[in-house]
């Protein structure tokens, strides 16, 4: 059977989400990890070196400028799991205001960025990537302020990476994750319409005044 954009998101909403074995490969499985990944929003934690690339405001920092883009940057590896169905079928979700991205921009190229789908408040990390230091970081910090001030309150990083858990991701059993997810779906959340933070500063005061 193949996957569709409304079986997929019928997917996220029981804690399930699709990918390849490699970028060539023809099929897409289930994932349904026995341990999840998530990233409290009152506990996204701000390093000193982020700090002082945030309050830099080095890079530009947008939402859902080039959703296409990030998708293809974070599959721009030596080994992904991001094919072409999956580039398909999340570009089809983004058309429909369910996937969206973050941008991190310096002299207008794109350096890093992130992207997931959001079910009622719930928001589920897809990917990112980065080619400068900092960059993810950064747009993850965007994300985590933008997400907690539209009412999310739940983000899903899908795993546990030292990366994410040095940002304040822990672990939790399948069966605690879908307890969560049981119940954030059944909120509303707007992640289009909240405006995003103007300036790193704003990111890190907010940050500070919630954690």
């Amino acid at each position: 059977m193949s996957i569709t954009p409304d079986l997929l998101l019928r997917a996220y909403r029981v804690g399930l989400f699709p990918m390849a074995e490699h970028r060539d490969d023809l099929d897409l499985f289930w994932v349904d990890p026995q341990k999840r990944g998530v990233l409290p929003l009152n506990a996204f934690r701000i390093s000193r070196s982020l700090a002082k690339t945030l309050r830099s405001d080095k890079f530009t920092v947008t939402r859902n400028k080039d959703f296409s883009l990030v998708v293809d940057a974070c599959a721009d590896r030596s080994e992904t799991w991001i094919n072409n169905d999956i580039r398909r079928l999340y570009q089809e979700l983004h058309h429909r205001g369910a996937a969206h991205s973050i941008e991190v921009w310096q002299d207008d190229n794109l350096v890093g960025g992130v992207y997931g789908v959001a079910v009622g408040a719930a928001f589920c990390g897809e990917s990112m990537f980065s080619r400068e230091r900092d960059a993810s970081k950064v747009a993850l910090a965007w994300l985590v302020d933008l997400l907690r001030r539209g009412g999310f309150v739940l983000f899903d990083t899908q795993f546990i990476t030292d990366h994410l858990a040095s940002l304040g991701a822990v672990e939790i059993t399948r069966a605690e994750y879908r307890r969560r997810l049981d119940q954030a779906i059944l909120g509303h959340a707007d992640f289009s319409g909240t405006p995003l933070a103007l300036s790193g500063q704003d990111v890190m005061q907010r940050n500070t005044q919630t954690s």
